[in-house]
């Protein structure tokens, strides 16, 4: 499990604050699915995308009414298996799904929002720990993370969606409008794909 100073400040975020740092990831992760979807047509990426916008809506709409059991058994069927594909971009793929997953469990069981905001943050320097090993780089510990400039940069990405939500004490449905739009207008996930 590679380490941050991140990890420790995130321990002091509100519900809705954990929501929306755990949304923004997996706003960044679903490029990696989009483009596995393109590739392979194993499923529509749309369906991915209804489901994330659905927490978005949660988040930004008062009295929005989402059925997360509902949004988890949709996913379910979303999950492309290893096994069957001989191409890399499976792996990015199933870590977008297990990402989402982890954020709707946590939204069905609220008690384990902070765990599981470490875990999608883990989550996501892994998918990039993990690619950098394949394209030939050594194995990433603790120790050589900050020569690593992939996981540096995620690292920074994630430390940069990290301070405006801090920054806000009130639920500021504005500012998580805005994330989401500068996300998606950006479109370029935690691995560099670009939709």
């Amino acid at each position: 499990m590679l380490q941050n100073p991140l990890q420790i400040r995130l321990e002091k975020f509100a519900p809705w604050q954990q929501v929306t740092f755990m949304t923004c990831l997996c706003e960044r992760m679903y490029p990696n699915y989009a483009m596995f979807c393109e590739q392979t047509e194993f499923a529509d990426p749309q369906a991915f995308r209804a489901i994330l916008d659905r927490i978005w809506e949660s988040l930004t709409v008062k009295n929005a009414k989402v059925n997360f059991e509902n949004e988890l058994e949709k996913l379910e069927e979303l999950f492309p298996n290893t096994s069957e594909y001989e191409f890399y971009g499976v792996y990015p793929a199933v870590d977008a799904c297990v990402g989402l997953s982890t954020l709707l469990h946590a939204l069905l069981d609220r008690d384990t929002l902070f765990e599981a905001m470490i875990e999608l943050s883990q989550h996501s320097i892994s998918t990039v720990a993990q690619l950098e090993v394949a394209q030939g780089s050594e194995e990433i510990t603790n120790d050589n993370q900050k020569d690593n400039q992939a996981v540096c940069e995620e690292w920074d990405v994630q430390w940069a969606i990290y301070r405006p939500i801090k920054e806000s004490e009130e639920r500021d449905v504005q500012l998580i409008k805005d994330l989401r739009t500068e996300l998606r207008d950006d479109g370029v996930s935690n691995i560099g794909v670009s939709l």
